[in-house]
């Protein structure tokens, strides 16, 4: 691996319903977002910044193995790299069905163990047709590059657009699949329960519908999304979600069983006690939220438009503390995730075709996290 030092600045920063159309409600940027105190607690970025691998080509999700390196997703090519301990790139295999277009291809990856100690890897894709989750074995026992064994259909249906394909995947501490789906271009699929888009999905490891869900045989947890794309849970086991705005307003919610987000009703907070607000908001230039990370206490969401990494700090459902870190020095950043030493795995999304590429791009940066001070 080799080291580059950079400087890193903190800024200031219900029920199910059915049915609507109406555009988004929407306020002017206040001079001073409520959301923009700093954290005064967690874990923060300091000290320098670590290239672990360079070459990507518009990589989208990154997943750490058990030996500490790292399976990383790449959108349009559909292949899937293995990242070694010395940074070097290995192609592990390439998803059959793969139909790259627009924001559609190759997206969310999550392993998995099953009762019987196998290990699965599964991928969440634009085919032809829709949005699908195949899983395959992964067998990592050669003490080399791991091996992918022949997919399986986990989920298919859900409704692809050249947009807003939603394409995160994790498994939460319940051991259930969560699957973030966007509206696909279509808005009023997101107040439709009987649609899977802009959606969050909860599913058995099988693809099934997960026991307990708001309504019973249907997958939807929650509804009223627009595009989200990161997902992540706290030290008590709460679902927190990044969402993509249209104009004006990009969230950070606390994700509740069966409540309802607003879209395309609303965007950012709007007090309306029909839907749920988000803890934390930011104007669209300076996030466009993608990957969701949380590493003792302190969320951290990689910003796609905003160049940045956000350090969010959330009390419940008061507004979150945030602050941006990495501003501008990488470019389009596009998955951030726990790195099995303590620190933060960073993903960079510059050769895209929306960013601006430099030599090494696209770039898995390791970051080391230091405690907030007090005060």
């Amino acid at each position: 691996m080799r080291a580059i030092m950079t400087t890193i600045t903190a800024g200031a920063a219900v029920a199910l319903v059915a049915g609507c159309t109406a555009s988004p409600t929407t306020r002017p940027a206040p001079e001073q977002p409520p959301t923009s105190a700093a954290p005064t607690s967690g874990v923060e970025p300091s000290g320098e910044v670590t290239e672990v691998a360079t070459g990507l080509a518009a990589p989208w999700s990154v997943v750490a193995l058990d030996d500490s390196t790292a399976l990383v997703s790449e959108r349009d090519s559909a292949a899937i790299q293995h990242v070694g301990a010395d940074g070097a790139l290995a192609e592990v295999g390439v998803i059959d069905g793969v139909v790259p277009g627009g924001e559609g291809g190759l997206l969310g990856l999550a392993t998995h163990d099953d009762a019987s100690g196998d290990t699965w890897l599964y991928a969440y894709f634009t085919a032809a047709d829709d949005n699908r989750i195949v899983r395959m074995p992964l067998d990592t026992s050669s003490g080399a590059s791991p091996s992918l064994g022949s997919p399986e259909v986990v989920l298919e249906g859900l409704d692809k657009a050249r947009t807003h394909n939603g394409g995160r995947i994790a498994f939460g501490p319940d051991d259930l699949l969560y699957v973030t789906t966007g509206d696909a271009g279509e808005p009023s699929r997101s107040q439709d329960p009987e649609s899977l888009s802009g959606k969050i999905l909860r599913l058995t490891p099988e693809g099934e519908a997960a026991d307990g869900n708001p309504t019973d045989g249907s997958p939807v947890y929650s509804m009223g999304h627009r595009n989200p794309q990161g997902i992540a849970w706290d030290d008590d086991g709460q679902l927190w979600a990044a969402e993509f705005g249209q104009n004006t307003w990009d969230e950070f919610n606390r994700i509740e069983p069966g409540a309802n987000y607003g879209w395309p009703e609303v965007e950012g907070i709007v007090e309306d006690e029909r839907f749920v607000d988000p803890v934390a908001q930011w104007t669209t230039d300076e996030s466009s939220p993608s990957g969701l990370g949380y590493v003792d206490g302190t969320f951290f969401l990689a910003a796609l438009r905003g160049e940045r990494l956000w350090a969010i700090s959330p009390d419940g459902d008061a507004a979150a503390a945030s602050t941006d870190f990495l501003t501008g020095d990488y470019g389009r950043l596009r998955d951030a995730v726990a790195a099995p030493d303590g620190g933060l795995w960073v993903l960079t999304n510059n050769t895209d075709g929306r960013g601006s590429p430099t030599e090494g791009d696209d770039r898995l940066l390791h970051v080391e996290l230091t405690p907030v001070p007090e005060g």
